[in-house]
């Protein structure tokens, strides 16, 4: 009687916990609404199932309990049963996949007018490309990483040239567009992660990953790496920030092309006046 007792303590706690509890998902702010409804599709299942597992040997143990002069009958099989329950895990199994799959479809197909963002992790911060006016990325190479050149961008591809560059700094994105994230790391296993965005992907050194999403609301949102990747993971921090168009066109004017960062440094009579009057004094 006890354990009957106990075992259904446990349903109606975990229901009341559900109900009750304070952490629940933050608010959304991408296209990703999928991925929300089938975690609760899945959760649903797995709780009723949890919930009608745990009753029934609530049941059992109660129904069942030791009797004085009471023999137990032994039956190896029962076909019936044994269908039926073959039936209802297909078919929940099938009701918890099946969402999943729609929505991978979905997530790995990436609307055409997408713009692209390169995303660039190393320990422990996180660094941007988007194109320039031209509208292209240029290509990279892990080679080609050096302190001049941290993103490996190859300066011999015209390409390049007019790519923006924001390393180690917050990422901005224009609300109501879909945008492609091109995820590269130089050292270990990172992982891009936005809780508000939903969408996330595994950075593999030698790989170029993605996933895209379109940010609905505007803010700040903070980037979390989510993957254990080093002594320093817990302060991989960053921010993205989602923008009206006017506001992200504003803040794209203000930032360096890859031509700019990797001009020659102006010396002498090349030198801006400004530049020399300061040298002097």
């Amino acid at each position: 009687m006890a354990v009957a007792l106990v075992l259904v303590l446990i349903v109606v706690g975990s229901v009341l916990f559900h109900v009750l509890s304070p952490w629940w998902s933050t608010p959304i702010a991408s296209n990703w609404s999928y991925i929300d409804d089938t975690l609760s599709i899945t959760f649903w299942i797995t709780g009723t199932v949890f919930a009608a597992v745990v009753l029934f040997m609530a049941y059992c143990v109660y129904r069942f309990r030791h009797k004085e002069g009471a023999k137990a009958a032994y039956e190896p099989e029962r076909r019936k049963l044994e269908s039926w329950l073959t039936i209802a895990t297909a078919l929940g199994v099938t009701a918890m996949l099946a969402p999943g799959l729609v929505v991978w479809s979905h997530f790995i197909n990436v609307p055409d007018d997408a713009s692209e963002v390169e995303v660039f992790a190393q320990q422990w911060q996180w660094s941007y490309r988007l194109p320039g006016k031209d509208g292209k990325l240029g290509t990279s190479n892990a080679r080609l990483v050096s302190p001049d050149n941290p993103l490996g961008i190859d300066p011999n591809d015209p390409n390049s040239k007019d790519d923006v560059i924001v390393n180690a700094a917050d990422l901005h994105l224009p609300i109501g567009k879909p945008v492609k994230m091109l995820l590269r790391s130089i050292d270990v296993l990172h992982d891009f992660y936005v809780p508000e965005f939903r969408a996330r992907m595994d950075m593999v050194p030698g790989m170029v990953t993605y996933f895209w999403f379109t940010p609905t609301r505007t803010g700040t949102f903070e980037v979390l790496c989510a993957e254990l990747c080093g002594v320093g993971h817990a302060f991989m921090r960053g921010a993205v920030q989602v923008d009206t168009e006017q506001d992200y066109a504003a803040w794209l004017q203000q930032q360096s092309t890859f031509a700019q960062l990797t001009a020659p440094a102006k010396t002498g009579a090349l030198a801006e006046p400004a530049t020399r009057a300061a040298k002097v004094n």
